[in-house]
């Protein structure tokens, strides 16, 4: 049965919460304020949690904290943990690996990984750390990208064992940095279990030249099986080669996400939706946006579109 918007898994993200060791009280505080801001499912983001390092027990707690706020984990996201990182791959490599089995041992049906490595210092010194460029993917390094695809492809056959679907996050200046790199990444791994993470949000956001949000949607919808929803207010001054962005709500940036939704359904989309937001009162904005994705997601009479990954590969995406 076709997702609608009253049913429509829309997840907060746990982004807005500062990095924190496991705690139970921490995370108990943390989980009651998403319930509190009118969410039924979360995303666990390991920049609040480093989840891959939960022992057992810490795991169970994890769980019962869940339950006992009334929250659903819908989706685990892996943030600048890069599997070709020449320094940290392997471990990132073994960290991910645990990810899906957590995934799997609490019943979540997605985990989002991407190929984005840590801030910079210079980058950490910013207000908003996208106004300087970080690390750069080698595209002329054959040997490099083939890691890429074969450490995903591991991953991706891992998540099939387990039950759980792999997306692969949008970044910029990585692999997954250009709608045509990240499609032809995913269709190069060649696995059912792996698809997109379209977050546009990452591309708009750069103080330089960028590819259309348009056709950045149009290409990679049709191998989207999760999704990172955020939105930025653009400004560009071509004259003087001016670029600002600054985090805004959905509704109100230069993604028309009443249109992305459009694309994604027609495209067969029928993921988790995480909503994400940097600065402020970042959870409350996540609840404002969640709103806005429910007055624009479809309503019972609709048919959903074939995903390419339904069409290549036979699976819901």
């Amino acid at each position: 049965m076709a997702l609608t918007a009253d049913t429509w898994p829309i997840a907060a993200s746990m982004l807005p919460f500062a990095a924190s060791a496991f705690d139970d009280d921490v995370v108990s505080r943390a989980f009651h304020a998403v319930a509190r801001a009118g969410f039924d499912d979360v995303d666990l983001t390991d920049t609040w949690l480093p989840f891959g390092d939960l022992d057992a027990a810490q795991t169970a707690s994890l769980r019962d904290a869940l339950e006992a706020a009334g929250l659903r984990a819908q989706s685990l996201s892996v943030i600048r943990r890069s599997v070709t990182d020449g320094v940290t791959g392997d471990e990132n490599l073994a960290y991910s690996h645990r990810a899906l089995d957590l995934a799997a041992e609490l019943g979540v049906g997605v985990v989002s990984v991407g190929l984005h490595r840590p801030l910079t210092p210079l980058q950490r010194e910013q207000l908003w750390f996208w106004t300087v460029a970080g690390h750069r993917d080698p595209v002329d390094d054959p040997d490099d990208y083939q890691r890429a695809v074969t450490r995903f492809r591991e991953l991706g056959e891992h998540a099939a064992s387990v039950g759980v679907l792999l997306s692969l996050e949008l970044y910029e200046h990585t692999y997954l940095g250009t709608s045509s790199s990240a499609v032809r990444l995913v269709e190069n791994i060649g696995l059912s279990e792996v698809g997109l993470n379209p977050d546009i949000g990452n591309l708009i956001r750069l103080h330089e030249p960028i590819e259309d949000w348009r056709e950045l949607v149009a290409a990679t919808m049709p191998y989207a099986n999760y999704w990172h929803v955020k939105n930025y207010a653009r400004d560009e001054n071509r004259a003087t080669g001016l670029v600002s962005a600054a985090p805004s709500y959905m509704e109100s940036g230069l993604i028309n996400y009443r249109e992305a939704v459009e694309v994604a359904v027609r495209s067969g989309f029928q993921g988790v939706i995480c909503t994400e937001h940097y600065g402020g009162d970042g959870l409350s904005m996540s609840a404002a946006n969640r709103e806005y994705l429910r007055r624009v997601l479809p309503t019972d009479h609709y048919e959903p579109g074939v995903s390419r990954v339904r069409q290549q590969f036979g699976v819901l995406a």
